[in-house]
């Protein structure tokens, strides 16, 4: 068995395959001239902004090259709604419905025919529209989101919420909104704003952020508290932003939680000198929050862990001087959560070595809460010294939950020089 193609030649030296060929040509320049205008048009008004001031030319001229484009004619409606009359409203309105005619199965034309129908004071229209968006759209969040505020609007609280509650399930950037939505509709009041949102993990470490943001410490850790440890781990970074905030907004006292929970700071504890021996190594600001932190700014103090010197343990924290001039030290330091109005007593161990300056060190009981000095320890002795123990008692005053133990230095000038070495080892913190 055999197959045949057959083949259609056109004979282009006759007239009628001359006329064929043309014809065809013809044909596809028609094809290639709507499909460029329309590719146009549509571009033409996707780049236009309907704020922009040219607008409406825009919108004229993409409607004339592509007509049946629904996004050249929503540009043309959206330019009549923001004359804000009610001619160019309704205008604006049967533009809209024409859009929807001509696309109506993609949920976004719905939701601006939603918006066109409010703006018209057509309620009823207006609120079916959104929920024909969300019938095309059912797991989608934009559309839910739209009529929650349709009817948050409208005064109708539980439906509006009961909307935006759906919108929190999936999508972060609509869960904020949610978020500050309802905060701010319920008066700041975190129960009502619980009732009203998604119970999932995600959603509630979430709002533990959100809480950390506002400054409602307590809620944030309350909150937070509420998932697994499973769940905790799952949200690593969430933990560690909420610590940093806490600790910067200078709620020490759940910033410490956070940041013992996460792990930066896993050894640290109220009321008590973390690392006090220096055992382990001193880092820098990004490495902890609640331990020791050393801010490595000028080359003529070094900052290091000492092993062969130590008054107990293996280790000291050595401090060497090379001609410092800075009236401000402020090098070495530690924020401890305290209790306000409690008396407690700071010692700590100290050694020289040639230790030689008019403004020598000492250490500072700063106010976490106001930067203020609550109390000083003597200053350190000069020359070479064994190890000696020092100390400072003070009572927290009631505006604070957190101290800064730091190294400071007797004021002596401007550009008073300092030279020789000094070991601390051993710092402990005690009630009185």
């Amino acid at each position: 068995m055999t197959s045949q193609t057959q083949l259609i030649t056109l004979d282009t030296r006759s007239t009628l395959g001359r006329v064929a060929v043309g014809m065809l040509v013809l044909a596809a320049f028609v094809l290639c001239w709507f499909g460029i205008r329309w590719h146009l048009g549509g571009m033409l008004a996707e780049l236009t902004s309907p704020s922009d001031p040219r607008a409406r030319e825009s919108a004229r001229l993409a409607r004339t090259l592509s007509p049946r484009d629904p996004l050249a004619l929503w540009l043309a409606a959206a330019t009549e709604k923001s004359i804000f009359t009610p001619e160019g409203i309704d205008r604006s309105v049967a533009m809209t419905e024409d859009v929807v005619r001509l696309s109506p199965k993609d949920y976004r034309w719905w939701i601006e025919l939603g918006r066109s129908y409010e703006q018209a004071e057509r309620y009823e229209d207006a609120e079916s529209a959104f929920r024909n968006a969300i019938v095309l759209a059912p797991s989608y969040t934009f559309p839910r989101w739209q009529l929650g505020n349709f009817l948050l609007r409208r005064g109708r609280g539980d439906e509006a919420f009961a909307e935006l509650k759906r919108a929190t399930e999936n999508n972060l950037t609509y869960r904020e909104q949610v978020f500050s939505l309802a905060w701010d509709y319920f008066d700041r009041d975190p129960a009502r704003l619980e009732r009203v949102i998604s119970d999932s993990p995600d959603v509630r470490a979430s709002l533990a952020l959100f809480y950390a943001a506002r400054e409602q410490a307590p809620d944030s850790l309350r909150i937070w508290n509420t998932l697994t440890p499973e769940q905790k781990a799952e949200h690593p970074q969430t933990a560690r932003t909420i610590a940093q905030a806490l600790t910067e907004k200078r709620f020490f006292r759940q910033g410490l939680e956070f940041s013992r929970q996460v792990g930066i700071d896993p050894e640290a504890q109220p009321e008590t000198v973390t690392n006090g021996g220096f055992e382990k190594p001193v880092g820098g600001e990004e490495d902890n929050f609640y331990g020791w932190n050393v801010t490595r700014a000028d080359n003529r103090l070094d900052v290091s862990s000492d092993s062969s010197v130590k008054h107990s343990g293996a280790r000291s924290l050595k401090l060497n001087f090379r001609n410092f001039v800075k009236s401000e030290l402020h090098n070495v330091w530690q924020i401890v959560t305290v209790e306000p109005q409690r008396s407690y007593r700071l010692t700590f161990w100290v050694r020289t070595d040639n230790l030689r300056s008019a403004g020598v060190p000492q250490v500072d009981v700063v106010n976490g809460n106001d930067n203020l000095i609550i109390a000083s320890s003597g200053p350190v002795p000069t020359g070479s010294v064994d190890w000696q123990e020092m100390a400072v008692e003070f009572k927290v005053p009631q505006n604070c939950e957190g101290i800064i133990i730091r190294t400071s230095r007797v004021f002596c000038g401007e550009a008073c020089p300092i030279a020789g070495t000094l070991w601390y080892d051993d710092f402990s913190i005690t009630k009185r």
